[in-house]
C-alpha cells in the first residue's frame, strides 16, 4: 500500500509532523502499528484523552490536547515514542497547543527520536506549523483490494460470489472507504442472504450519497437516450466508437489503445450539447457527474485550488465515470487577459490534469463560444477532439421534430406533415423545435380539439423568434471562426 511505504519512509527520515488526512481512523491505527517497530505509541483523542495508543487505556484522567502537549515539551517523554493526535484541526485555535507542537517539531528536527502524527478527516493546520508538516493522503481502495475486501467478506460470511459479480462490484465499489464498503456488504446481505446484480443499486445509491455530501459535483440522473438526438451523426458515431473502447478499457490498454481523455463539444446554444454529455453517459455504461465551477470557487485563500483537487481526485476515485463541464468558457474567461490569480492557478490544475490523467474518467466539456477559450486548452493532447455543433440541417430538424411529437402525442405523429414544418424553421435550434411543439400542444388542449395538428405546429413557427434571427451577427461569426479553425462537424 502506497501510503505504508510513505509513511514508514517519512518517519525514518525523521520527518518531525506527519498529518495523514483520512476519515478511516481504524484503518490509519493499522498502518501506523505496522510502522512502529518496538516504539511506544501514545495517542490523545477528543473523547479518551491522553491514553496508550495500542491498548486506549486512558493514562491521565482529563487531561486536554493543550496540557498533554506541554508535559511533553516539558519532560521530554517523546523520546523513542509515536504521538498519536486525532482530529487536532479543532484545537488549533489554541496558542498554546500551536506553541508546543512547533517546540516538539524542533527538538525532531534537531536528533529528538520520536514522531508526531496527526490524523484527521479535514486538512487545516495554522500557518505557524506548514514548514514542520507532511501531508498523507490515504487514498482509496483499488479495484484489488476492493475484490480481497468482498472475497474475505464474502468467506467470513459463508457465502459465494461468482466471478463476473465480484467483478462488476469491484468497479461499482470504486470511490468508496473500506468502511463503506463493509457497510455496504453487510446491507447487501441483510435482505435475502446472497449477493446479487440487484446490489449494485445499493452501491450506486451510495455513490451519489458521496456526491451530494462532496458539495462540489453533482450526480446527473441517466434518462436520455441517443435516439433522442436528432442528427448530430458523426459525434455519435465517435461516442460510440470510444465507448466500445471505454467497456473494454483493460483490455483495450493492454492492447496499446490509449486511454481515452475526453471531448469539447462547442458551438451554438440550444442545439444539443449538454443532451449529448447526457448521451455519453448512457452510451458509455457509466456514471455521469457534473462539475459546477461556481461551488469550486471559495471566499478563502487556497480553497479554490482544495476545491479543485478534490472534485479531480473524486471523479478518478468514482472512474469509470463521465466527467461532464458545462460552459467551459465561463470558468476559465481572461485565463490569458484579465484573470484572477486563482482561475489562472485553477485553470493550471486543470489543463496540468487532462494532459497527464490516466483514470478512466472521460471529459465532455460544452462551450458557447470558443474564442473565449485559452488556445492551450484546444491543444491536441487535452482532448481527444473538438466538435462544432451548428444550427440542424433539414433533415435534423426532421428527426428533431419526430422525437418531440412522439414524445407527447405519439398518436398524432402520422397525421402531420412535418416536410411543411421543416421548411418553415430554417435557422431554428433544437431548442426552438422543441419549444414550438411544447406551445403546439398546449395550444391544441386549450382550444380542446383533442388532436395536434400540423395548423397547431405551424401557428406556433409563427409566434416564435428563432435563434438566427436573434443572434444572426453573434452566430456568423462564431461559425467563420469554428470553419477557420478546421473543428470536426457535429453532423454529416
Amino acid at each position: 500500500m502506497q501510503i505504508y511505504k510513505a509513511l514508514n519512509s517519512y518517519i525514518d527520515s525523521g520527518f518531525p509532523i506527519i498529518y495523514i488526512n483520512s476519515f478511516e481512523e481504524t484503518k490509519v491505527d493499522k498502518i501506523i502499528s505496522s510502522v512502529m517497530g518496538g516504539r511506544k505509541g501514545l495517542e490523545w483523542n477528543g473523547s479518551q484523552g491522553f491514553c496508550d495508543f495500542k491498548t486506549k487505556r486512558t493514562l491521565i484522567e482529563n487531561s486536554s490536547l493543550a496540557d498533554t502537549l506541554r508535559r511533553h515539551c516539558a519532560n521530554n517523554e517523546l523520546d523513542r515514542k509515536f504521538l498519536v493526535i486525532k482530529d487536532a484541526h479543532l484545537y488549533f485555535e489554541d496558542p498554546v497547543v500551536i506553541t508546543c507542537l512547533k517546540s516538539i517539531a524542533l527538538k525532531i528536527s534537531q536528533g529528538l527520536e520520536a514522531s508526531v502524527i496527526i490524523i484527521s478527516s479535514v486538512l487545516k493546520f495554522p500557518k505557524e506549523l506548514e514548514k514542520f508538516i507532511t501531508i498523507l493522503e490515504m487514498d482509496y481502495p483499488d479495484q484489488n483490494e476492493i475484490k480481497n475486501q468482498i472475497i474475505n467478506f464474502a468467506n467470513e460470511q459463508k457465502v459465494s460470489i461468482g466471478d463476473s459479480l465480484l467483478e462488476e462490484m469491484s468497479i461499482a465499489f470504486k470511490g468508496l472507504t473500506e468502511f463503506e464498503i463493509d457497510n455496504l456488504l453487510s446491507l447487501a446481505l441483510s435482505d435475502d442472504g446472497v449477493f446479487t446484480r440487484s446490489d449494485l443499486k445499493l452501491i450506486f445509491d451510495q455513490k451519489q450519497q458521496m456526491i451530494m455530501k462532496s458539495g462540489i459535483l453533482e450526480m446527473i440522473p441517466l434518462k436520455e437516450r441517443p435516439d433522442d438526438i436528432g442528427g448530430l451523426e458523426n459525434l455519435k458515431s465517435w461516442l460510440d466508437k470510444k465507448s466500445k473502447v471505454f467497456k473494454s478499457i483493460n483490455k483495450a490498454v493492454a492492447f496499446g489503445v490509449n486511454m481515452p481523455k475526453g471531448v469539447l463539444i462547442a458551438g451554438v446554444p440550444g442545439c444539443g450539447k449538454s443532451l449529448c454529455a447526457k448521451v455519453t453517459a448512457q452510451m458509455f455504461e457509466v456514471p455521469l457527474l457534473r462539475l459546477d465551477m461556481g461551488k469550486i470557487m471559495g471566499k478563502y485563500v487556497g480553497e479554490s485550488e482544495e476545491n479543485m483537487r478534490k472534485a479531480i481526485a473524486l471523479a478518478e476515485a468514482i472512474s469509470p465515470c463521465i466527467l461532464w463541464i458545462d460552459e467551459l468558457e465561463k470558468a476559465f474567461a481572461g485565463v490569458n487577459g484579465s484573470g484572477n490569480e486563482v482561475t489562472v492557478r485553477l485553470f493550471g490544475t486543470f489543463l496540468t490534469w487532462m494532459q497527464e490523467k490516466t483514470s478512466a474518467t472521460f471529459v465532455v466539456a460544452t462551450a458557447n463560444d470558443i474564442t473565449k477559450l485559452p488556445p492551450e486548452l484546444m491543444r491536441k493532447g487535452r482532448f481527444d477532439e473538438i466538435f462544432y455543433v451548428g444550427l440542424p440541417k433539414a433533415e435534423e430538424r426532421q428527426k428533431i421534430f419526430e422525437i418531440h411529437i412522439k414524445k407527447r402525442r405519439k398518436q398524432d405523429l402520422a397525421s402531420i406533415d412535418i416536410s411543411s414544418l421543416v421548411s418553415k424553421t430554417e435557422g431554428y435550434s433544437g431548442a426552438d423545435v422543441e419549444g414550438v411543439v411544447i406551445d403546439a400542444v398546449e395550444n391544441a388542449f386549450v382550444d380542446g380539439s383533442g388532436v395536434l395538428t400540423t395548423n397547431h405546429i405551424s401557428e406556433a413557427i409563427e409566434n416564435t423568434h428563432s435563434l438566427s434571427e436573434i443572434m444572426k451577427k453573434a452566430l456568423t461569426n462564431l461559425s467563420k471562426e469554428y470553419e477557420d479553425r478546421h473543428f470536426k462537424s457535429a453532423s454529416k
